[in-house]
């Protein structure tokens, strides 16, 4: 039975280690409708947001070495669709404490 269901992802502490937001999974399609970054450390940052292809290691950029700010936030607004058991992930440049929401529709068929 196909389902739409709206979610959210909390992700607490992204640093310079990939951190994987959503974990795609088969016969799944995510379409992604706002992600927000916050930094909490005191401490200005930059980040990467990617599509990690079906988990393999082959990495699409969306942000590459983006500016946060200290103490600040950054809004993502414009939507899009993730398939599969592609992975939506996040790095910071350096050790730092970011904090990522990611609102969602998880779609099956």
């Amino acid at each position: 039975m196909a389902s739409e269901l709206l979610k959210v992802s909390l992700t607490a502490g992204v640093t310079n280690s990939e951190s994987v937001l959503i974990n795609g999974v088969s016969g799944h399609t995510y379409t992604i409708l706002s992600i927000t970054f916050c930094e909490t450390a005191g401490a200005a940052e930059t980040f990467d947001l990617y599509i990690d292809n079906d988990g393999g290691g082959t990495d699409f950029e969306i942000y590459s070495d983006q500016a946060l700010a200290a103490n600040a936030t950054f809004e993502h607004t414009s939507k899009f669709v993730i398939e599969g058991t592609d992975h939506l992930c996040a790095a910071t440049a350096s050790s730092a404490n970011v904090d990522v929401v990611v609102s969602y529709l998880d779609q099956t068929l």
